[in-house]
């Protein structure tokens, strides 16, 4: 009993917020693809479930959305097909150039990491003038990275239809809507793009920014607060990430592709044994990042950590978890008689053994 207590009471102690179980959506294969016109009256869209409603980057910590957002997808061999529903009462948008900061604006984000290893993800933005901005990330900006903002998604098709007049204050809109196509390629490290098989999944989660304005000289204009500073904006998200970053790519939520063969139901999947195995590495990184920050080195040892047992029971499987560390980097390992998989100090998962 006593080598399950050290994880299991209570389990992640203090960051429970970083380990809610991210949201998953199922992806069914069409073989029709829809036209990328930003209205969403396609009849394929038509038996597309749509995903929960966004709630706030935090989750039950923060109010929900002022106005609703949701998302739909469907996927064939060329690519992953995105439908998004946008309402607010006031659409507005003026960033024009490909490539601007798109966030500036309200915007809709979509954020993929096919590999689910945290590590050389995309980014992709619009707003409700059309106007794209898409970015690859080596690494999470936390892992001192920043963006390529030069790449630009060979093969990728978007449009927006608002329902309502934007940049017009006079009236009250619906919202808007953006379909968005990413072909495989383009957020494909390689030379051939990998075409997901049936079952497979990516991570990938969506973001609304939000900015609060008022009317002035008849344009949208972003509220500041008493010492002239723009107020924050509000971040919604489909799979909430406990955290204001969307950079922490282990939060995003599932996406698994599926191929049913013969006109059969969609699979019902479940995440692997491994995504709970990969919990335990996590943690010990959330708690070296804090141990560095207050002691300017990292802990030589699980114990330093408060990790007394490093041997425990997951789901009725023996695991172990070890670490070796210098002062300015460390390797953490989680293994059972299947698996073992690793976590470095940039935050990059590997897998090392498995069966």
């Amino acid at each position: 009993m006593s080598q399950y207590i050290a994880f299991a009471q209570p389990k992640f102690s203090g960051m429970e917020h970083l380990f809610t179980q991210p949201k998953q959506y199922t992806v069914v294969y069409n073989a029709t693809a829809p036209i990328i016109d930003g209205k969403l009256d396609d009849k394929v869209w038509q038996n597309i479930p749509w995903t929960d409603k966004f709630v706030d980057i935090e989750g039950d910590k923060k109010p929900l959305p002022l106005w609703n957002t949701r998302t739909k997808m469907t996927w064939d061999d060329k690519g992953l097909y995105i439908a998004a529903e946008l309402l607010e009462p006031h659409v507005w948008a003026y960033l024009k150039n490909y490539d601007d900061i798109v966030f500036y604006d309200n915007d809709f984000e979509i954020f993929i990491d096919p590999d689910n290893d945290t590590h050389q993800y995309y980014e992709f933005e619009v707003n409700a003038l059309n106007t794209m901005f898409d970015l690859f990330m080596p690494k999470p900006y936390r892992n001192s990275s920043g963006p390529m903002i030069v790449y630009n998604a060979p093969g990728m098709k978007w449009a927006v239809d608002v329902q309502g007049t934007i940049n017009d204050p006079s009236d009250i809109d619906k919202g808007w809507t953006t379909e968005i196509f990413i072909p495989f390629g383009a957020v494909n490290i390689g030379v051939n793009p990998k075409v997901p098989l049936d079952g497979e999944f990516w991570r990938i989660n969506f973001s609304r920014v939000e900015w609060l304005t008022e009317i002035k000289d008849d344009k949208y204009v972003k509220l500041k607060d008493a010492n002239g500073k723009v107020l924050p904006e509000h971040n919604w998200v489909w799979s909430p990430q406990g955290v204001v970053n969307m950079h922490f790519p282990e939060r995003w939520g599932y996406l698994f592709f599926s191929k049913p063969e013969g006109g059969s139901k969609t699979n019902n999947n479940s995440l692997p044994y491994s995504e709970e195995q990969k919990k335990y590495l996590w943690h010990v990184y959330y708690l070296q990042k804090e141990y560095l920050q207050k002691n300017k080195t990292y802990a030589s040892n699980l114990s330093q950590l408060g990790i007394q047992d490093s041997t425990f029971d997951l789901k009725g499987f023996e695991n172990k978890l070890w670490m070796e560390a210098t002062s300015r980097q460390f390797m953490v390992y989680i293994s059972n008689d299947q698996h073992t998989f690793s976590l470095n100090d940039e935050g990059l998962v590997q897998t090392i053994k498995q069966r």
